[in-house]
This record gives structure tokens, C-alpha cells and sequence, in this order.
């Protein structure tokens, strides 16, 4: 029978190279010239620091540019107020979304169900397997949730006969 799975990945390994070809763009900026601006990843987190409001912005709009050069969505990460930290400097954070969440998962259910599509969707944790008897409309239901308004991405794999 022939199924789908529609799930929401981030290559770590991309937004690490992101990450650092935004940190070298800072490292060369004449407008970052003695600052102690940085982007650094712990595990699913990123943080940014910079010394004023205007510096983490940027700071924030150059990461962007280099995740949407790497083909990586910046849906994937929620970045937090600026809050003080430490020694004059601000901080950003920003949990990197891996997983489509069960409010997601619901509208996405819903709305196929409400196409009378004749495909079958599963919430298994956080994707969905889609299955029905014939691959059209598999790709009916592709293009339908590709039409979503969601903000996070959305991956299609494991397409199977």
C-alpha cells in the first residue's frame, strides 16, 4: 500500500555551516569591528550575543541570510526577547523545532480529512504517515499540505509504492 511520512528535520550539520560562515561574515564587518558579537549553538539551542539592540538584530538578519543560502528555513527557529546578560552584553535564544507538534499535526489531519481525500493519516509522535491505494492521490495530499499556511517546514519522505 502505497505511504508517506510528512515530517519537520533540520540538519544540524547545515546549521552549524550556517552558523559559521555567519560568524566569519561578523568576524570581516566594519560595522562589527572591535565587538564581541557571537552566534553559538548548545545542542537544539542558538544563541546570540552582541552589545546593543541594533548589533543583535543584525547579528540575527546575518544568520538568516546564511540558513536560507544553506536551504535551511528560518520556520525552525522561535527567537526569543532580548534579555540582559552577563558583562554589558544582550542574548537572544532561539530552540531550534525538530518534530512537527500535536496542535500541527491536528490541523494538518484535519484538513486532509476534510479534502474527502481517501487516504488514511496516523499521528506517530512527532510525524505523520499518510497511506491510501493509489500514489495520486498521495500527491494530491502533498500538494494540499504544501498549501498549508504553516510556518514551520515541512519535509516529505519515505514516499513508498
Amino acid at each position: 500500500m502505497p505511504s508517506f511520512d510528512i515530517v519537520s528535520k533540520v540538519d544540524l550539520a547545515e546549521v552549524d555551516n550556517a552558523l559559521n560562515g555567519a560568524m566569519r561574515e561578523i568576524t570581516s564587518r566594519y560595522d562589527f569591528k572591535n565587538s564581541e558579537s557571537k552566534i553559538i549553538r548548545v545542542d537544539n539551542q542558538i544563541e546570540l550575543m552582541a552589545e546593543d539592540q541594533y548589533k543583535i538584530d543584525q547579528v540575527q538578519q546575518i544568520f538568516r541570510t546564511h540558513l536560507v543560502k544553506r536551504k535551511l528555513s528560518s520556520g525552525s527557529f522561535q527567537f526569543s526577547k532580548v534579555e540582559d546578560a552577563r558583562g554589558g552584553m544582550l542574548r537572544q535564544k532561539s530552540p531550534i523545532i525538530q518534530g512537527i507538534d500535536k496542535d500541527i499535526s491536528q490541523i494538518i489531519n484535519k484538513t486532509i480529512k476534510n479534502s474527502k481525500l481517501k487516504v488514511q493519516v496516523s499521528i506517530r509522535g512527532e510525524e505523520l504517515r499518510v497511506t491510501s491505494n493509489k500514489k495520486d492521490l498521495l500527491q494530491k495530499t502533498i500538494e494540499m499540505t504544501k498549501e498549508l499556511d504553516i510556518k514551520q517546514p515541512l519535509q516529505f519522505i519515505n514516499f513508498r509504492d
